[in-house]
């Protein structure tokens, strides 16, 4: 049960039930999450938005975008973002023990050779940000041109908001 009182869903404007159910998958995933925010409209009002035209635009692989967010999550223990991107992953072609074992990049038989440099990449930006070493600039630009290290590196900063948000307000919680 989150800490805060999730605002109810149909009392939303029009437009706010319409970006609600297009960012929710109609209500799926993350309602509870948009329902909070959706206190300060501007939060939903941009930043819900800006991610579905991420995902239009493209530019990185929906397996690389699933992998960066369960690792990152995996690393800030947010279980609610692990158990639902998880089963994204899982469609993915990694299967649950593989998702589960991550972490363990560097010898992960699911893994090619970009998974590990995004898992590389989603780890030292989510760990040490400010210490990251060339070799890894180097692995990502063996499979990613500039763009997209760009957008990873949003995305990953991004899921690391989205899990803290929903760590402080308890959202996906458990009542």
């Amino acid at each position: 049960m989150s800490r805060i009182a999730p605002q109810d869903i149909q009392g939303f404007d029009p437009a706010l039930k319409q970006l609600f159910d297009r960012a929710t998958n109609a209500g799926v995933d993350f309602a509870e999450q948009f329902a909070v925010m959706a206190r300060v409209p501007p939060a939903v009002a941009h930043l819900y938005p800006m991610l579905q035209a991420l995902k239009a635009r493209g530019g990185i692989r929906q397996r690389h975008l699933e992998i960066a967010i369960v690792v990152v999550s995996q690393l800030n223990q947010c279980t609610y973002c692990v158990d639902t991107h998880g089963p994204r992953l899982t469609v993915e072609g990694i299967s649950p023990a593989g998702v589960e074992r991550l972490l363990q990049w560097e010898d992960h038989p699911e893994l090619d050779v970009a998974d590990r440099a995004v898992v590389a990449y989603a780890t030292a930006v989510t760990q040490a940000p400010q210490q990251i070493r060339d070799a890894v600039f180097e692995r990502l630009r063996a499979v990613f041109d500039e763009d997209q290290i760009v957008e990873l590196t949003l995305r990953i900063a991004l899921c690391g908001f989205f899990n803290r948000f929903n760590q402080a307000l308890q959202i996906g919680e458990p009542s």
